[in-house]
């Protein structure tokens, strides 16, 4: 198992980590299972044009009904917590030859939903 650490800059953002996680695998051909470590951040596949990411954002955000959350932290902050599991916390992707295997327009993205924070991910392979 390895780690990555990735710095967002934003309260909500779209990074494209592929690169930086093709970099890390160890071998040449197997499965990359991503993880993120935190429960306001989530992981997805994306094509990534000009204005894609904000497009993303706005319907994260549209998705989340308005509702009396109880958080006892801080009740405006659910919906990060909430986003992150819609979309989920996890990756799977297979790769060859230390590539992902993904379709043309694809890109493995974080997206950040209450940044700036430095994040860490746990990548695992299965060969």
């Amino acid at each position: 198992m390895q780690r990555l650490s990735i710095r967002t800059h934003k309260k909500r953002e779209v990074l494209d980590i592929t690169e930086k996680a093709q970099k890390a695998l160890p071998v040449e051909t197997g499965i990359c299972h991503l993880f993120v470590l935190h429960t306001t951040a989530a992981l997805t596949t994306a094509d990534l044009d000009p204005g894609t990411d904000l497009d993303m954002l706005d319907a994260f955000e549209a998705m989340m009904p308005r509702l009396r959350y109880r958080h006892p932290h801080d009740p405006e902050h659910v919906p990060d917590h909430i986003l992150s599991s819609m979309i989920g916390t996890s990756i799977s992707i297979p790769f060859e030859h230390r590539r992902f295997v993904l379709g043309t327009w694809q890109r493995v993205i974080l997206v950040e939903l209450d940044g700036p924070r430095d994040r860490e991910l746990v990548l695992s392979i299965a060969n």
